[in-house]
């Protein structure tokens, strides 16, 4: 079923939001308070609009509610963006996400009514960070503080081998829950006796430390 998105502020972030969304075939609507910025981002989204989002007749006027999901991407005017969210709340919006600039902007936004808090800049640095001190690590998903998701790129030493030969789960804690391999292709919750082949990747799921020492591949190649 084709979802509805409404993003308010098409700066780098929202744009970007704006664009993916509707590549993947969603209704999109683009809003800003700048002229020049819609005219630039018309065929990026469905529609784009000129509008204030502090403006509540404004909101309610394109229809703001009936949509699955409202994201404020609004740049570095604070103000603006917890009145969007506030107003978007008393309008009865489901599902609001916010894009904050801090720590204590993204807890105001929390509680005037935001469903859910971004935090782009900082999560990019801590992605580029993981990376930086784990090369092989590919991608992340942040579940805690002490849990993630990780795409680990194999090192040429563990091909030919099979999951129940590394014993991963034993020695590291770590569950492998996913192999993609270089075609892309996925094989999901993967069979003990799977051969590993050159470019696959592991999904894995576990505590941070934990998968750290899994990505270094140490124990692995001292064999």
């Amino acid at each position: 079923m084709l979802k509805q998105y409404a993003v308010i502020g098409l700066g780098r972030f929202g744009s970007a939001i704006a664009r993916a969304l509707y590549e993947a075939n969603n209704e999109v609507l683009g809003i800003d308070i700048n002229e020049e910025i819609i005219d630039e981002h018309q065929d990026i989204v469905s529609h784009a609009i000129i509008a204030d989002s502090t403006d509540e007749t404004s909101l309610k006027n394109v229809g703001i509610r009936n949509f699955d999901t409202v994201i404020v991407s609004i740049g570095d005017n604070m103000q603006a963006s917890i009145l969007t969210v506030v107003i978007l709340h008393e309008l009865g919006v489901k599902h609001i996400v916010a894009k904050a600039l801090n720590k204590h902007h993204g807890l105001v936004l929390s509680k005037v009514g935001a469903s859910e808090v971004v935090y782009p800049e900082r999560d990019m640095a801590l992605r580029i960070a993981h990376k930086l001190m784990s090369p092989n690590i590919i991608d992340y998903i942040e579940l805690s503080k002490e849990y993630s998701i990780e795409e680990i790129l194999i090192p040429s030493k563990i091909v030919g081998k099979s999951l129940i030969n590394l014993n991963i789960r034993a020695r590291y804690n770590v569950n492998v829950i996913a192999i993609r391999h270089k075609n892309e292709e996925m094989e999901i919750a993967p069979d003990p006796h799977y051969i590993f082949k050159d470019h696959d990747i592991m999904i894995v799921i576990g505590k941070n430390k934990e998968i750290k020492g899994l990505a270094n591949f140490k124990e692995f190649i001292n064999e």
